[in-house]
């Protein structure tokens, strides 16, 4: 075999921030998705249509606040790990990270099998920030820790 068959390809280290940042934005598409493949169940327009959020219940403008809260962070993590120091986007990280893993846990149980496929994505992205979070690598040299 030549030598250039042998050569492996070359590999890109995304910086950490970027890294956290994308996968923010993976776990939000795989939200999106989600949510809008459960319009096609049968009932579910129309219990939006009666005021029903799901195993939320009504409407009410405390639940669609908590929601749209609930919502918001992911995408203000998008900045937050790539726009913040280090030091802030790390535990930023590791608490929502942590939080959105229990938040994707709770909405596995008693969802049809599409749903809990995504949802099994979603809680694999986000233990992984959490995870890339914790190890963040320090500057400096190996031994300067």
């Amino acid at each position: 075999m030549s030598e250039k068959r042998r050569r492996s390809l070359q590999s890109f280290q995304l910086p950490r921030p970027l890294r956290l940042a994308l996968l923010w934005v993976t776990m939000m598409f795989l939200y999106i998705y989600n949510d809008y493949f459960s319009l096609y169940l049968p009932g579910d327009i129309e219990e939006m249509m009666a005021g029903k959020i799901g195993p939320l219940g009504d409407a009410t403008e405390a639940v669609l606040l908590g929601v749209a809260i609930l919502m918001a962070i992911p995408a203000l993590m998008v900045f937050a790990s790539a726009g913040l120091p280090a030091v802030y986007s790390k535990w930023l990280n590791v608490v929502f990270g942590a939080a959105y893993t229990c938040v994707n846990i709770a909405t596995f149980f008693g969802s049809p099998l599409f749903y809990q496929f995504t949802v099994c994505l979603e809680t694999a992205l986000s233990i992984f920030i959490v995870v890339s979070a914790l190890t963040w690598p320090k500057d400096g040299p190996e031994d300067a820790r």
